[in-house]
């Protein structure tokens, strides 16, 4: 189920450090000019028992100035499509006038709102927390989201207050199907279940929600999970939109693997390829469905595969299969990649199998020196999936040629049979157990030592 937490508060009071810092990522900008943040940005935020998105907002402002203004009504529409609100105010500063307007629209909204006093690492003789409770908020906590003074205790409230929205999810694998409006998606999982479970529509946008549908393949079970298309400009658009793309990107962090559909009479476009980005960003496996082959010619689809966003080294990466949902053409074949796929993605590779192939790649073309001395990998071993990690240990790891780096990830990629799946290598510098310790003499040796020394002396003398 879906939850997200929205911060928010007037210019300039820490939300961007506060986003970066719940977040685990740097991903929100963050500087002393007030309203720098225009857009929301959104992260997933991890706790003991649960998982949540958090929602970065641009500052609040009493203001008609329609770039200010339009800032504003995106942070409340954030509001509203929240579970939980944290309100933040600037610990170190008065209490003003857009504090107080923000406190009592969010009363008016009768949204769940948790008050947070940040920069309190701050000297400062502000009487903001008398004002406070002068005005109805008589709890809250002071923090410091630059210096995490408190931060988990804000975590712990958080997960306290979210509420319990935990259901029994059916057993099976979870498949994603995504893409730009209109591509076909709601038609394929219709045709696949032999249902109109889902509304199809020659008018983009029909979906605006992420539905998981249990279905059955060759005996194997599956949660189809259909989601809205993502189209261009998503950030700027009625909050419909936005949080349709939300819930998109909601159903790619639990999917096993995303399907990814193009639309064969518009071709691939750069939306389609920021689509495929953020799907990579997250670390899922891909399969490329070119859908509505059924109404081209096989010269437009050759155009297609040979234009060259699909000739890139990105889209060679992925599986790629032609289909006709309408027509249920493909459908066999997308199962059985499916399927394939997903095992890949979460097999776990041991480490002698690894180390073995890494010789067999240096053996074949041998690193470069860097600065004069060779480049010596030591080991190799497995670290995780989505995306499948290995960590290499060598002798060096920030001045290895970031083309060597990709003849590693190429060949690791081509003999494990790793199309489709997001791969990830990580270079570790492997410690010295000897740098930085000396060897101790003996008294024999010491006293060898300086019968040494005295003889070197009397020689020159």
């Amino acid at each position: 189920m879906f939850t997200s937490i929205a911060i928010i508060g007037r210019p300039n009071v820490g939300k961007s450090t506060l986003f970066n810092k719940l977040t685990k990522s740097r991903d929100a900008i963050v500087s002393d000019l007030p309203g720098l943040t225009k857009d929301r940005n959104h992260g997933f935020m991890d706790f003991k028992s649960k998982k949540t998105l958090l929602v970065d907002t641009g500052g609040i402002v009493n203001d008609k100035e329609e770039l200010k203004e339009a800032i504003s009504n995106q942070a409340w529409i954030a509001v509203m499509e929240s579970s939980l609100v944290i309100l933040l105010f600037d610990g170190s500063e008065e209490l003003t006038k857009e504090d107080l307007d923000i406190i009592y629209k969010l009363r008016k909204l009768s949204k769940e709102f948790i008050t947070v006093l940040n920069k309190v690492d701050k000297k400062s003789k502000s009487s903001i927390k008398e004002d406070l409770q002068i005005n109805g908020i008589k709890e809250f906590l002071e923090v410091s989201a630059e210096h995490s003074i408190n931060i988990s205790i804000l975590k712990s409230i958080l997960e306290k207050k979210l509420p319990d929205l935990s259901i029994d999810i059916p057993e099976g694998k979870k498949v994603a199907v995504l893409g730009r409006p209109n591509a076909g998606k709601s038609t394929f999982i219709n045709k696949l279940i032999n249902e109109d479970r889902l509304i199809v529509s020659e008018i983009a946008g029909t979906t605006i929600d992420s539905i998981s549908i249990p279905f059955e393949f060759n005996e194997e079970k599956f949660i189809l999970i259909d989601t809205a298309g993502i189209r261009k400009g998503y950030k700027y658009n009625h909050k419909v939109e936005y949080f349709s793309f939300v819930r998109a990107m909601h159903a790619i962090e639990q999917s096993d693997i995303v399907i990814f559909m193009c639309d064969a009479e518009e071709s691939l476009v750069d939306q389609d390829m920021k689509i495929l980005n953020m799907i990579i960003q997250n670390g899922k496996p891909i399969l490329f469905a070119l859908n509505k082959t059924d109404l081209v010619s096989k010269n437009a689809i050759d155009k297609i595969y040979n234009s060259k966003r699909m000739q890139s080294d990105f889209i060679k990466k992925i599986e790629q299969v032609e289909i006709s949902a309408l027509k249920k053409k493909g459908f066999k074949k997308v199962f059985n990649l499916t399927n394939r796929i997903i095992d890949k993605s979460q097999k776990k590779f041991p480490t002698s199998m690894l180390n073995r192939l890494l010789e067999n790649f240096v053996n074949k073309n041998a690193p470069p020196s860097v600065s004069g001395r060779p480049i010596k990998f030591k080991h190799v071993h497995f670290g995780g999936t989505y995306p499948t990690t290995f960590i290499i240990h060598s002798n060096q790891d920030k001045k290895i040629p970031s083309n060597y780096k990709k003849y590693l990830e190429n060949s690791f990629r081509s003999e494990l049979g790793l199309k489709s799946v997001q791969l990830k290598i990580i270079f570790r510098k492997s410690e010295n157990p000897f740098e930085g310790k000396k060897n101790k003499l003996s008294d024999r040796q010491v006293k060898k030592r300086q019968r040494l020394i005295k003889h070197i002396k009397k020689t020159k003398n």
